[in-house]
């Protein structure tokens, strides 16, 4: 008899696409924020980049922290220190105030995305641990074509202030439903703290998070660097690139829910070199496109459609993988570490793809990317790591003893 989803799985997706909102958001109306708080865009930049850099540091050690707490407790605190955040952003009076705000909303983001992975891993039922986690993570990918964009038009129509205000209000809505439907997960048994950094000398669990690095330093440079990509290599306008990134945002929305339903059906293993070895193949076809001085846009934009469905297909095999080679008590702390690697990755595409570009050409990205991608497959494990049968049998017990049913 096939199950439906429950409800706090919906709650789950709407939480995570209020927090990817978050980080990006501001990036659409950063001439509005210099302006109005009389710094320079540049500075009016930093906002992003501060919010990346603290949640990347802040997810594993709040994880350490918070662990030992119900997964639901920890997530409705959290999302409610995030919703005051974006309420503080809303109303701050200067730019110092601004960064505090965003620091906080990082901190918070931090730890409410680390236990909402958790509580999707462990409460979802044999046999649906990638599905699941492929619902929650299609939040994230969400965030690209519908929370930006949205909140760009509306920081744009009513003032910068407004997209904070719009952020905190779906927070709150999604507290509200993690209080009515969130599923009991229990925290972890007290253990020394030396158990609970465990996953910092775990080989298996560093080698993954090593191959989100890679992964998201290579695919994320192509993200990064698409707009001057499209417009050099295909003559794009801004109307072509806001297609095209709505593309990005569909098919990665697709690739998220297929890698999920891939990891069941193939083991996390298995998924997770189709997923890094599909996004290496559709950079080179990107690399290939690109040196051809083709141009055709139909094309260009098939290319990126293949290449979006592998790119947003990572994230249920590589937390499954985790989940399966990390000690039980402390894979929320794995988890954590895994979502560092992701962003210190995103740092990487971002400074690395600068410097190809000055170096060399916009061509040569995703021809890099595509190397990275490779290096990627190259580090990632052939066969579950040892100990993954105890992790996924202690991760079933706790849901039979915590039921998902909304």
């Amino acid at each position: 008899m096939k199950r439906s989803l429950p409800t706090w799985l919906f709650v789950l997706f709407l939480t995570l696409l209020a927090t990817a909102t978050d980080e990006f958001i501001i990036a659409g109306v950063l001439k509005e924020v210099a302006a109005d708080l009389e710094v320079s865009v540049a500075a009016a930049g930093q906002l992003v980049t501060v919010f990346a850099v603290v949640y990347a540091l802040g997810a594993p050690t709040l994880a350490v922290i918070f662990d030992r707490f119900p997964k639901r407790t920890v997530m409705i605190i959290g999302l409610l220190v995030f919703v005051v955040a974006n309420a503080a952003a809303a109303v701050s009076p200067d730019y110092w105030s601004l960064m505090a705000a965003r620091v906080l909303a990082a901190l918070a983001a931090a730890i409410v995305t680390s236990a909402a992975f958790t509580t999707t891993a462990m409460g979802a039922p044999e046999g649906m641990q990638g599905r699941y986690l492929g619902v929650v993570t299609a939040g994230m990918t969400a965030a690209l074509f519908t929370g930006v964009p949205l909140g760009s038009w509306l920081g744009g129509s009513f003032g910068w202030r407004a997209t904070f205000w719009l952020i905190a209000g779906v927070g709150l809505v999604a507290v509200i439903g993690l209080a009515l439907t969130a599923p009991s997960i229990a925290g972890s048994a007290p253990a020394p703290l030396k158990d609970r950094l465990s996953p910092l000398r775990n080989t298996a669990v560093l080698r993954l998070v090593g191959v989100t690095f890679l992964a998201a330093s290579g695919g994320l440079m192509f993200y990064t660097y698409m707009g001057e990509f499209i417009h050099e290599i295909a003559n794009g306008s801004y109307r072509m690139l806001s297609v095209m990134l709505f593309i990005v945002g569909v098919a990665g929305l697709a690739g998220a829910l297929l890698a999920g339903r891939a990891a069941d059906a193939m083991g996390p293993e298995r998924s997770l070199r189709l997923v890094i070895g599909g996004h290496a193949v559709a950079l080179g076809l990107a690399a290939v496109f690109a040196f051809s001085g083709f141009g055709n846009p139909v094309l260009l934009g098939a290319i990126i459609a293949f290449w979006s469905v592998f790119a947003w297909g990572l994230n249920p095999p590589i937390q499954g993988s985790i989940m399966g080679a990390a000690d039980p008590t402390a894979g929320m702390t794995a988890l954590a570490l895994n979502i560092s690697g992701l962003y210190l990755g995103t740092g990487v595409a971002g400074a690395l793809g600068g410097v190809v570009i000055g170096i060399a050409d916009v061509k040569y990205v995703p021809l890099v990317g595509a190397v990275m991608m490779a290096l990627s497959f190259l580090l990632t494990p052939r066969r579950p790591a040892r100990g993954a049968d105890t992790a996924s049998a202690d991760a079933a017990t706790v849901s039979e003893s915590h039921p998902a049913e909304a």
